[in-house]
């Protein structure tokens, strides 16, 4: 049933902040400017005993309140004068739109299982936008189905907020639409992340290296892309770690770095690259706590900083799980207050974007509770992204149920590398 799941859309409306806000250009960091994209991400919720007639209503008019403490969401993405991304706050508004599904959400099945496609369609985008600056930062649709649930698509770029940042944002909408105050504050100014006058590039980023790619898996990407998750419990996590410390050649280790290498490794064969590719890893790591001092509580903005590990494919899948584990635990180190602000200073001077060729991008949304969003109907059933930014991403998520422990790991493979994957993704427990 999923994929004849219809929804009708309503005229976009705007809604701007409920009351005057700041209005002139408003400055994005250069941590901001490296991960514009937009992020696509859908919020389940029951009818409980309140039905979803006022749905829409409510959530449109908490909106417009909670633009006036985020005003620069109520604002368009425009480039400055040095060429980069800021935000002229306009006051213009988010983009609103209603919805309806031509049936109840228990046709949709298992919504872990539905396909990308399937909810793309209660998330709005603009049609026939050609570039990021024709897309508002902040897109919502409400979709409400014939059982009474009703669904809210939040399309929103990344380059104004990371993960955390916009779960604060979102539980800020959620508690104004239930009459309480703001729990966190936004504190909404980024030049507490500017770069240095002048300068300072203190340590090589190889994040930012150029890989030739030897592989040529370009082939490989005109097969159909599958789209697949993939349930690590408690058990396999714990294997993992065991697995992962047996030689000897780390101490210890952690459950991210456990999963990332198992999941590098496996990706890396399954994609069947040259032996003496370069392969690159990249994640991001929260720098709330790092950066000195740290960063203010509410911090609207991006305060994640990619970390990288290279290696050649042949000695990522001849040496043991410990060698990858070893890589990946040196990278979330070298992440420090200096290393953080010369990867900002890098950005200043040299206006790099990370190269992708033979990489692995891992996000993990597993410690920000999207589930907590609240808007009068109780928290989301089901939370989940809608798309995924790019081949080279893999995204660890929580699991929506609360039966389920452990960690979703979700990607895209073409058709005939999925099934290598999936052969490497069965764990034998003995």
């Amino acid at each position: 049933m999923a994929n004849k799941l219809k929804v009708r859309q309503g005229e976009p409306t705007l809604v701007p902040p409920a009351e005057e806000t700041k209005k002139g250009l408003y400055f994005l960091s250069n941590l901001d400017q490296n991960i514009a994209h937009q992020v696509r991400t859908v919020y389940f919720y029951k009818s409980a005993c309140r039905g979803n007639e006022d749905a829409a209503q409510v959530i449109k008019d908490s909106l417009s309140k909670v633009l006036v403490h985020y005003y620069p969401m109520a604002g368009r993405l425009v480039i400055s004068s040095e060429g980069k991304l800021i935000v002229d706050c306009t006051g213009e508004g988010a983009v609103f739109v209603e919805a309806e599904a031509n049936c109840v959400v228990e046709d949709l099945g298992d919504l872990t299982e539905t396909d990308l496609e399937t909810l793309g369609k209660v998330v709005y985008d603009i049609p026939g936008a050609t570039n990021i600056l024709e897309i508002p930062p902040l897109l919502v649709q409400v979709t409400k189905f014939k059982c009474g649930g009703f669904v809210l698509g939040v399309n929103m770029n990344h380059c104004m907020t990371d993960g955390i940042s916009a779960m604060e944002f979102v539980n800020s909408w959620g508690e104004t639409a239930r009459g309480l105050d703001l729990s966190v504050s936004p504190f909404l100014d980024r030049t507490i992340q500017g770069a240095r006058n002048p300068p300072k590039i203190e340590f090589p980023h190889h994040e930012f290296d150029e890989i030739e790619d030897i592989s040529d898996d370009r082939k490989l990407y005109e097969e159909e892309i599958l789209y697949r998750s993939f349930n690590f419990d408690p058990d396999k996590l714990e294997l993992l770690k065991k697995r992962a410390t047996e030689d000897g050649v780390v101490k210890k280790c952690s459950t991210f770095e456990a999963l990332t290498a198992f999941v590098w490794r496996a990706r890396t064969e399954a994609l069947g690259m040259h032996p003496n590719q370069q392969t690159k890893l990249l994640f991001a790591v929260d720098g709330r706590f790092r950066f000195v001092p740290p960063t203010p509580k509410g911090y609207f903005g991006n305060a994640i900083v990619l970390s990288n590990a290279i290696c050649k494919v042949g000695e990522l899948l001849d040496k043991p799980l410990s060698h990858t584990v070893g890589l990946i635990g040196k990278a979330i180190d070298m992440v420090t207050d200096s290393y953080m602000r010369s990867a900002i200073d890098y950005f200043e001077v040299k206006k790099a974007k990370p190269s992708l060729t033979g990489s692995l991008v891992i996000t993990t949304w597993t410690r920000i509770p999207f589930n907590t969003a609240d808007f009068g109907w109780g928290k989301p059933f089901f939370f989940g992204p809608v798309t995924l930014p790019g081949k080279e991403v893999i995204l660890f998520l929580s699991p929506n149920n609360e039966e389920t422990k452990g960690i979703n790991v979700l990607l895209g493979l073409p058709s005939s590398v999925m099934k290598t994957f999936e052969a490497l993704m069965e764990i034998d427990m003995n």
